[in-house]
């Protein structure tokens, strides 16, 4: 873009979806959320482009030009396309290192249910990562995004492995065991626990 403007952000809806579109592409690897300090066209268009280079093929294009400056509602339709996207596209490439930098190699290894080898191959890009295990690591990513506006990583290591009571008195690795399926009850589970924190740490 020849001259971005800044995004007006009188809109508590543009703020709120433009944190989770941020945090979302930081946990997956493909934009760091320091990156994203200032919406305005160049980092919208910066984070369209990465998404796309990561292979989020279904982000859509910028809708807009840099002549007539987009309504909050424009902005936020885009943004939801934008998570969306993010929300139905694995990338294990980029995946592995981010979430690397938040779990040792045995709680990662452990929470998306493989070997410590299977890992290191996968993550060395040896071996392409099964869709099941690209799927939990994705799975686990979004968590990771939702965990983040509450937790520093060692918070969020250890939210894994404590007792919750809104999951029977289990700890959400208990849930997240061998083989386990994203839209199976335990990770959903797991999921509205973590999507919880957003809503609270919002309001």
């Amino acid at each position: 873009m020849n001259s971005p403007f800044i995004f007006q952000l009188d809109s508590d809806e543009v703020r709120r979806l433009w944190v989770d579109a941020a945090r979302r592409a930081d946990a997956m690897g493909v934009m760091g959320f320091d990156e994203a300090a200032t919406l305005d066209a160049g980092t919208a268009d910066r984070l369209v482009t990465r998404a796309r280079e990561a292979g989020v093929a279904s982000v859509p294009r910028l809708p807009w030009s840099s002549v007539t400056p987009p309504t909050a509602h424009d902005i936020a339709a885009l943004l939801r396309l934008v998570i969306s996207a993010l929300e139905g596209s694995p990338v294990p490439r980029t995946e592995w290192p981010s979430l690397s930098r938040v779990f040792d190699a045995e709680q990662l290894a452990r929470l998306v249910g493989v070997s410590l080898s299977s890992l290191r191959r996968y993550q060395s890009g040896e071996r392409d990562t099964p869709d099941p295990a690209a799927e939990r690591l994705h799975c686990l990513a979004l968590i990771v995004a939702d965990l983040a506006g509450s937790y520093n990583n060692i918070g969020m290591r250890r939210w894994f492995e404590r007792p919750r009571t809104a999951l029977g008195g289990k700890a959400p690795a208990a849930l997240l065991k061998g083989e386990w399926d994203p839209e199976g009850p335990g990770a959903q589970k797991v999921r509205q626990l973590a999507r919880s924190l957003v809503a609270f740490s919002a309001t």
